[in-house]
């Protein structure tokens, strides 16, 4: 199997920023111990302070595919309920 790479950007809103920053740093913690996770980056754009560049890599699919489940079901999963995501997943 090929490893999976996800890469674009979030648009956060405005009033939910101070939250989905502070819990940004929790799901960054928990996504790099993930088993399968080769890399996982979400950094602040410097012009516009509401957009967040994503990128992340994963062994393969499964690995891929377990992060998913597991944001789904987590406080980042619903801190960022709102948010506009913008990925091109490559496989």
């Amino acid at each position: 199997m090929s490893k999976v790479i996800l890469k674009g950007f979030i648009l956060v809103p405005q009033s939910e920023l101070e939250l989905v920053k502070k819990e940004l740093i929790t799901h960054k913690n928990l996504t790099l111990k993930e088993e399968g996770c080769i890399t996982f980056s979400v950094t602040e754009n410097i012009q516009n302070p509401l957009r967040f560049e994503v990128y992340e890599e994963f062994v393969d699919k499964v690995a891929f595919e377990e992060h998913q489940k597991r944001i789904k079901a987590s406080k980042w999963g619903k801190v960022t309920a709102n948010v506009t995501r913008h990925y091109e997943i490559i496989e």
